[in-house]
């Protein structure tokens, strides 16, 4: 269950260019107030400093919703939620913020830098938690001063998840691409490849056309189909297949070669060179979108 929202606890959160004071209760954007009522503030209050975890809608009814306030809960929740998205310029369907999970509750997905300096109570609190060991629980949102807003792994501002999901969908339809057209035109790379090599270079070349289009076909679209159903565990499904993705793509990074009579040796070799940094990207599209809520998966599997 989630801590307790206090107002003395950390009275300053920072996520990118906006700021919460608690205490105050304002949220402001590079300095500037944002208007956001008292009841959706209090929502946003409660998720920030909770960020990473679950936060279910059962701890937000109890929490700002009294047992004596007679209102439709659910509508509240509801209209809270899209005024703290419509405040913080954030969408339901790529979110960066404020992340909902179908009849759970919801997510504050992106670092979070608090500030305590105010409260003496609050300094013992986080003293006390790291003594605990539950600090490292937090390091993942809790960034540095000077750091808000950046990927605590990779130090990059936090982009659109849509976008970079886009992005890596866009690179498994080229290898699509390229794994068809291969197979398409075996007996064309077979010529190119008798120009260039002897009898057993080309068969060879023919063969891994033939056996890495028929296993890469179905890799990607496994890849395609789990980001685009959002698959919350793909950068632990990716990491695991990295090593044969790796090769995989580093091999069919020679494939400019085949259209060498096309297009010169000086473009293939710029064209493999660009194919060759391919997966390294892909790994580094997987952890921008997916590193959350995979941390906050596998702390739950340990516990």
């Amino acid at each position: 269950m989630p801590r307790p929202f206090s107002n003395t606890d950390v009275p300053l959160l920072r996520f990118g260019v906006f700021e919460a004071d608690l205490a105050a209760g304002e949220l402001r954007k590079n300095g500037v107030r944002i208007r956001l009522q008292e009841q959706p503030f209090q929502v946003l209050g409660t998720l920030l400093r909770n960020a990473g975890q679950v936060v279910t809608r059962d701890d937000l009814r109890e929490k700002i919703w009294p047992a004596d306030t007679f209102v439709d809960f659910d509508h509240s929740l509801n209209t809270a939620v899209n005024k703290i998205r419509e405040a913080l310029g954030d969408s339901a369907s790529s979110p960066r913020f404020v992340e909902t999970l179908a009849r759970r509750g919801y997510r504050f997905i992106a670092p979070v830098e608090s500030f305590a300096t105010t409260s003496v109570s609050g300094c013992a609190q986080a003293e006390a938690r790291h003594k605990d060991g539950n600090e490292g629980e937090h390091s993942a949102f809790m960034q540095p001063a000077g750091d808000a807003g950046l990927h605590p792994d990779l130090h990059v501002p936090v982009p659109r998840r849509g976008v970079v999901r886009a992005l890596f969908a866009l690179i498994q339809v080229m290898y699509l691409i390229f794994y068809v057209s291969g197979l398409a035109h075996l007996r064309g790379a077979d010529g190119v490849a008798g120009r260039f090599l002897p009898s057993g270079g080309a068969l060879f070349v023919v063969s891994a056309v033939l056996v890495t289009g028929a296993v890469g076909i179905p890799l990607r679209f496994y890849l395609l189909s789990a980001v685009a159903f959002d698959f919350r565990r793909l950068a632990a499904t990716f990491t695991r297949l990295f090593p044969f993705v790796f090769a995989l793509d580093e091999v069919w990074a020679t494939a400019p070669f085949l259209l060498l009579p096309q297009i010169g040796i000086g473009f293939a070799f710029a064209a493999m060179a660009a194919l060759l940094y391919v997966p390294f990207s892909e790994r580094t599209l997987v952890r921008m979108a997916y590193f959350l809520p995979v941390s906050a998966e596998n702390r739950r599997d340990k516990k």
